[in-house]
């Protein structure tokens, strides 16, 4: 990439350098940190602002036969069996294991645990009346696992100016696999006109709109077994106001996600954005890189934003998580797909016919959705011969070849476990290095 107006006037060193913060940004960010790798951190805030606080490992294998998966352990084994490119398969199972429980151990010291079950991968409900698969759900939403699992007889709540969400939307897609649902519509506590779900998690940090919402909800608990609120339990004291609600309701309360962007990618973005750098990581958040070359001495020199006043950084090596299309991380065109920062080989369909099936809802996903950069063993991007582009530089997420995280239920998951892979690559590079 081409950088216009002034050279950078501000030199910055590290020794890793993380690009994105999307889940796998921010995951390889913490590894990196227990690492204790000097680390620097770039990219827009907003990617994981569009995360729905549950944590997929898989939900489905195989796609085409739209096969559920209940034990999410065993299912990746068959998936690395059945598909060894996939980005899995580049790690074995304690190593994902591990990866995972870092993130979940690193969520419960932060104050926004997350709840898995014993039985394996949990369902918990959509805000279009479906369910969905997960391995952990934000402690939140453990509840309505439970009520599902019991088909517990629930009110659900919406409110009067809250857009794209309905409880009775949702208790009639699930009428039939939960018929004891009871949609309710409250006005929420000074709320008029149109709601913003960020606002009325805010607002409900604080006691008195908590009691509030306990007395409209109270004449309407007459045989109900726990109590579904759109997912606006607070922004920072989730625990402090899921505890006072259910304490003064005498029932589980639990909240169900609202469609992105929404609270539940807020408060995860925020999380990481207060603990990361007490941990010593140095952000550089609402940035991106304008352009990234090889130094002489071996190194990645990189110039970020903003282009008027441009800085450049120093990094030994870098963890690219700029994510796909949506994150910008790949670009497509008439002449194909190409990566957007390094201009890495991009594994893709021989041609733009071949990038999508004729039917839309095709079982086994568009060959499009597996296009992506391919990595070795140690997670560094490889050309068509397989060769490593540069020594110092690793990829995470799902920028990644030969994976189609959205139907294999798998976004975070493949996020978590290939950050945590290419930290672990980076670390020993840099170690030989300094050796």
């Amino acid at each position: 990439m081409n950088v216009s107006g002034k050279q950078p006037s501000c030199d910055l060193s590290c020794d890793l350098m993380i690009i994105g913060t999307g889940m796998a940004g921010m995951a390889a960010a913490l590894f990196a940190a227990r690492q204790g790798l000097d680390t620097i951190q770039v990219g827009l805030t907003g990617e994981i602002g569009f995360a729905s606080g549950l944590i997929d490992l898989l939900g489905v294998h195989p796609v085409a036969q739209g096969a559920p998966v209940d034990d999410p352990w065993e299912g990746i084994a068959r998936l690395c069996r059945d598909e060894p490119h996939h980005p899995y398969a580049r790690l074995d199972i304690e190593t994902i294991r591990t990866a995972v429980q870092t993130l979940l151990d690193f969520f419960e010291t932060s104050g926004y645990p997350h709840a898995v079950s014993e039985r394996g991968n949990q369902r918990v409900m959509t805000p279009v009346g479906t369910l969905k698969t997960t391995y952990a759900v934000p402690h939140t939403m453990q509840a309505g696992a439970w009520a599902l699992a019991r088909q517990a007889p629930c009110l659900l709540v919406d409110f009067e100016g809250l857009k794209g969400y309905s409880a009775r939307q949702i208790a009639a897609g699930l009428a039939d696999r939960w018929p004891a649902l009871t949609p309710v519509r409250l006005v929420f506590p000074g709320g008029r006109g149109e709601l913003y779900v960020e606002h009325m998690a805010r607002a409900l940090d604080a006691p008195a709109v908590r009691q509030q919402l306990v007395d409209a909800l109270r004449p309407h608990l007459c045989g109900m077994a726990a109590v579904g609120l759109p997912a606006v339990l607070g922004m920072y004291r989730t625990r402090e106001v899921q505890a006072d609600l259910q304490s003064s309701l005498g029932l589980p309360v639990f909240e169900i996600p609202t469609m992105v962007p929404g609270v539940t990618g807020l408060r995860l973005r925020e999380l990481f954005e207060q603990r990361l750098p007490a941990m010593g990581v140095r952000p550089l958040f609402q940035h991106r890189v304008l352009a990234a070359r090889r130094s002489k001495d071996g190194g990645m020199a990189f110039t970020i934003a903003p282009e008027d006043a441009p800085r450049r950084i120093q990094a030994r090596a870098a963890v690219l998580c700029t994510g796909r299309f949506f994150g910008k991380g790949l670009q497509a065109d008439r002449g194909g797909i190409r990566e957007t920062l390094f201009g890495l080989p991009v594994a893709q369909p021989k041609d733009r016919a071949s990038w999508h099936h004729k039917d839309l809802l095709d079982v086994q996903g568009h060959p499009i959705n597996r296009a992506g950069v391919e990595v070795d063993a140690d997670f560094r991007p490889v050309d068509a011969q397989g060769r490593p582009v540069h020594d110092n530089l690793f990829a995470a997420g799902s920028i990644l070849a030969h994976q189609d995280w959205i139907r294999q239920k798998c976004g975070s998951g493949l996020a978590i476990a290939t950050a945590y892979g290419a930290v672990k690559s980076a670390a020993r590079f840099l170690q030989k290095l300094y050796s």
